[in-house]
């Protein structure tokens, strides 16, 4: 059986769990047994794709009990995961946590396609989330991909202080986003040599301190610049990624020769 693009992309994504699968039945849980029957209005036989943020989907179809799915692997996957294709460089966003607005942070980065997630505390971070705040934003993620049907869930990690996150990644292009500062635009590095792998750092309200940019361009991060404003964090981070994403698109983009205008 294989999936084609006008019948089967539009169908619903509900990332699950491995442990929900026991011999190709899907168990579902309370909540998104809701999602499917009330919200979506499913009726038995109706079928949605089931994920597990990893990159691997299955097509189920709803059982009469509507607690459970029967599962099946589609042959072809290819035309289901836009975001995937073409390949892009890992991005992981390392964001200084804003008094307020980080959900909508991780929910419209998931959208652009980002990889990772990594809250930071920086000298001048108030915010000193809960459990239950990184859970949260960890729905969030799931949910954003789920809508914006990427077949990756991006990881969030737990809070990390600046200093201590300064030794992660070394072997990917890292970077921090600064203002009021001579830098190279964020969008150049999208057309110099390929890169695999790119941590891209937001500062906090109110900026870096001068000990934070001194102690990350001493391990190798280099300075960036967004544009000439002055962006507000939680834009910051929504500003970084689209660049990103829409410069490596348009330069892995063949240039045409011949064309007639």
């Amino acid at each position: 059986m294989v999936l084609r693009l006008t019948e089967e992309a539009v169908l619903q994504r509900v990332v699950i769990t491995t442990e929900q699968i026991q011999d190709q039945i899907l168990s579902l849980s309370r909540e998104q047994q809701h999602y499917l029957i009330r919200v979506l209005r499913l009726q038995v036989g109706d079928r949605f794709l089931a994920l597990n943020g990893e990159g691997k989907l299955w097509l189920a179809t709803l059982m009469p009990t509507g607690a459970q799915a029967s599962l099946a692997n589609p042959e072809d996957t290819s035309a289901l995961d836009p975001i995937s294709a073409p390949a892009k460089p890992r991005i992981t966003l390392a964001a200084c946590l804003p008094k307020q607005g980080f959900d909508e942070v991780v929910r419209q980065v998931t959208e652009l396609g980002i990889d990772q997630i990594v809250p930071i505390i920086s000298d001048r971070t108030l915010l000193r989330p809960s459990p239950s705040k990184l859970q949260r934003w960890r729905r969030i993620a799931a949910e954003a991909a789920e809508q914006s049907e990427r077949l990756i869930v991006p990881k969030i990690y737990d809070p990390i202080v600046w200093s201590k996150w300064l030794v992660y990644e070394p072997g990917s292009y890292r970077c921090f986003c600064v203002a009021r500062y001579t830098a190279v635009p964020l969008l150049s590095i999208c057309f110099s040599a390929d890169r695999e792998r790119i941590v891209v750092a937001i500062g906090p309200e109110g900026g870096w301190t001068t000990s934070e940019i001194r102690d990350a361009t001493s391990v190798g991060y280099q300075p960036v610049t967004l544009g000439m404003g002055i962006l507000r964090a939680v834009t910051a981070s929504v500003a970084a990624i689209s660049i990103l994403q829409s410069g490596f698109e348009f330069a892995s983009i063949e240039p045409q020769t011949n064309t007639k205008l």
